[in-house]
């Protein structure tokens, strides 16, 4: 099957969404200096990223801090670990880069954890937004630091509403 793409609005500028085989397989920000551009060999979504758009949409209404999709994205069995690892990390929460290559029972493996985490396909479902520095500084973000600091906030925020209830 064909990869099918679709712009979705959020607060932090639009998503590329793609997708082949029913599975996402990309979520991409709008570049800082520019509009997204679909690879001419995509074809319009059919329904099939509706559930993923649907799901961002709550996701940024506040309303959903964990995704049930489908994914498929490429990667180096390595990269995909570290893409699981992601996964895991709880909402709300960082780590570090050394603390994920450690989980991976890699500790020296803390550069190529940045690597893999920054070609990461699947912004924020992926979550490698939640990825600091090991001093709790922010890193590198391939949707740029502004959007990071707001993605984490916007987790915070909604943490800290479930804790006053």
């Amino acid at each position: 099957m064909s990869m099918r793409h679709r712009i979705v609005a959020s607060p932090i500028g639009d998503l590329l969404l793609t997708g082949r085989d029913g599975a996402v397989a990309g979520v991409w920000m709008r570049p800082l200096d520019g509009e997204h551009r679909p690879d001419p060999s995509w074809e319009p979504d059919d329904g099939s990223l509706a559930l993923a758009a649907r799901q961002l949409e709550g996701y940024f209404a506040g309303e959903r801090r964990e995704f049930d999709l489908p994914l498929a994205p490429d990667g180096t069995p390595f990269q995909l670990a570290v893409w699981r690892e992601l996964r895991r990390i709880p909402f709300g929460e960082t780590r570090s880069y050394g603390e994920i290559a450690r989980r991976l029972d890699r500790p020296a493996a803390s550069r190529a954890v940045g690597l893999a985490t920054g070609a990461n396909p699947i912004a924020i479902v992926v979550p490698c937004h939640r990825v600091i520095g090991a001093d709790g500084s922010l890193t590198g973000f391939g949707g740029g630091l502004q959007r990071k600091t707001w993605l984490l906030a916007h987790e915070r925020a909604m943490v800290g509403q479930l804790a006053l209830l």
